[in-house]
């Protein structure tokens, strides 16, 4: 798939792209004629790359992430230690999202209550 495509599939810029190559979280992107070619092994990592960016994961954690996983054997506790701080993380700014939803449906009711109590327009009691 050309820079382009994968853009297109990922929903991200091309400029996104060239500067996860460039930082070294996608690796030796073979060119054809110039032009990127990315095959099934960098779309899979570009994919991991997403999810967890939009998950929220730092640049730095996918770094360090992506140099373990380089590396290969004997890092794999390094990696699920990573994996699972990084869990806890989320899971910590999961609790505060859903601690501001709850706010905001209390918010959104007691709105509702109020509009509901809302005399008619055409009533004398406005």
């Amino acid at each position: 798939m050309t820079i382009k495509e994968v853009s297109e599939k990922f929903n991200i810029s091309q400029d996104t792209l060239r500067y996860y190559e460039k930082i070294g979280l996608i690796k030796d992107v073979k060119r054809k004629n110039g032009i990127r070619q990315y095959e099934e092994k960098e779309l899979a990592r570009i994919e991991f790359i997403v999810c967890m960016r939009s998950a929220g994961l730092s640049i730095d954690s996918l770094i360090k992430y992506m140099n373990l996983l380089d590396r290969g054997d004997g890092t794999e506790l390094e990696r699920k230690q990573l994996l699972i701080n990084e869990r806890d993380r989320l899971m910590k700014r999961m609790e505060e999202i859903n601690g501001a939803i709850d706010k905001l449906n209390y918010k959104i009711d007691f709105y509702e209550k109020i509009l509901l109590k809302e005399p008619n327009k055409n009533s004398d009691m406005r």
